[in-house]
């Protein structure tokens, strides 16, 4: 389905077609043209939904943020001028040939990059908070930090068991 990640998308891949998926982190309307920034784990890439598709354009006018979305579209270079440094992505873009909603989202509570949240604004939305670059980051180290000590201790000889798997469930799941 994905080719690559929207936030591997650089210069080498320009003239290609590719297919993405991710979220809608922004969307901008400039009168004729959608600038959509689709983010996944990797990164950002912006998606430009010309006119000239009508049936492609119908469902970008729909977008909102945090829609979970579906491009296919041609890595090209970005006019002169509006690169953007910070992004692996910045000095390209994807014209969208196809765009398909997976998931509809209701507008969120808070803006996913905001950084100025209170706890209990994180923790009521936990799901939505999970998707924040730090919460991504964090949860990544994790994975690695794990990855790391089971290689370790599986060279080692040990045998990585989980132990609720060996018990038996009880009536109540007080227990599980």
């Amino acid at each position: 389905m994905r080719t690559c990640y929207a936030g591997q998308v650089s210069e080498a891949l320009t003239g290609q077609t590719v297919t993405l998926m991710g979220w809608a982190h922004r969307r901008r309307d400039h009168g004729g043209v959608i600038f959509i920034d689709l983010r996944d784990r990797e990164g950002l890439v912006q998606i430009v939904c010309d006119p000239d598709r009508a049936a492609m354009f119908k469902v970008a006018e729909g977008v909102r943020n945090e829609f979970c979305l579906k491009v296919v579209g041609l890595v090209r270079a970005r006019p002169a001028g509006t690169e953007n440094a910070n992004l692996v992505s910045g000095k390209v873009e994807l014209l969208c040939h196809d765009l398909e909603v997976l998931n509809p989202s209701v507008t969120p509570p808070f803006q996913i990059d905001d950084d100025n949240l209170s706890e209990t604004t994180r923790l009521t939305h936990r799901v939505l908070d999970l998707r924040r670059p730090a919460m991504q980051k964090n949860m990544m180290l994790r994975y690695r930090v794990a990855m790391e000590v089971r290689k370790y201790l599986d060279e080692l000889g040990f045998v990585d068991i989980e132990t609720p798997m060996l018990t038996k469930s009880t009536p109540e799941g007080a227990r599980d």
